[in-house]
């Protein structure tokens, strides 16, 4: 379950608008879900992330209205791989915990 790949569009959180996500799909969140592990703030989960040629380490956050959990995408990422909302985004999603 190391390893995780899905495709999900960039959407704009509603509460700070200068924050883009993506969110993770049923069956890779359901994967996360399952491995037990020490609890961490807002039950996030470490992970590298990728997007096309673009890699970093951060967190991704249950997020109880979309039963999924989410996935940030700073600003940085966006513009090098030229995202804006509502583009698809392919992630790859390494588990680090």
């Amino acid at each position: 379950m190391r390893t995780l790949r899905f495709t999900a569009e960039l959407w704009r959180w509603e509460a700070r608008a200068e924050w883009f996500f993506v969110t993770v799909d049923a069956d890779a969140s359901a994967r996360i879900r399952e491995v037990p592990r020490p609890p961490r703030g807002f039950g996030s989960v470490r992970v590298r992330a990728t997007v096309g040629g673009t890699s970093w380490t951060t967190s991704v956050f249950p997020d109880a209205t979309r039963g999924a959990y989410v996935l940030p995408v700073k600003r940085s990422v966006r513009v090098a791989e030229d995202l804006d909302e509502g583009d698809p985004a392919d992630v790859v999603l390494e588990v680090l915990e």
